[in-house]
């Protein structure tokens, strides 16, 4: 789902290649506390990288030099802004 006319995104659904920065978080306080431990935070730039062969889950994501797989289901938390 992208929000209209600010091509905003849920970073689960994005494909490999894909550049963007973290415009926010969503779901439970447990559910954001744990984005923000893996590094998930508003402003940080991130890639996608790559993604399972068959299933397309998890995908492997860069965020601040390190490589981070995240479930499509958790990443959906994750808006994310096209750069």
């Amino acid at each position: 789902m992208q929000l209209q006319d600010r091509n905003i995104y849920r970073l689960g659904e994005l494909r490999p290649g894909f550049h963007g920065i973290i415009t926010g978080l969503s779901g439970t306080d447990a559910v954001v506390m744990r984005l923000l431990e893996m590094g998930f935070k508003e402003g940080r730039l991130l890639e996608v990288l790559h993604e399972a062969p068959v299933s397309r889950d998890p995908i492997a994501v860069r965020i601040r030099g390190v490589t981070v797989s995240i479930r499509r289901d958790d990443a959906n938390f994750i808006w994310v802004q096209e750069n």
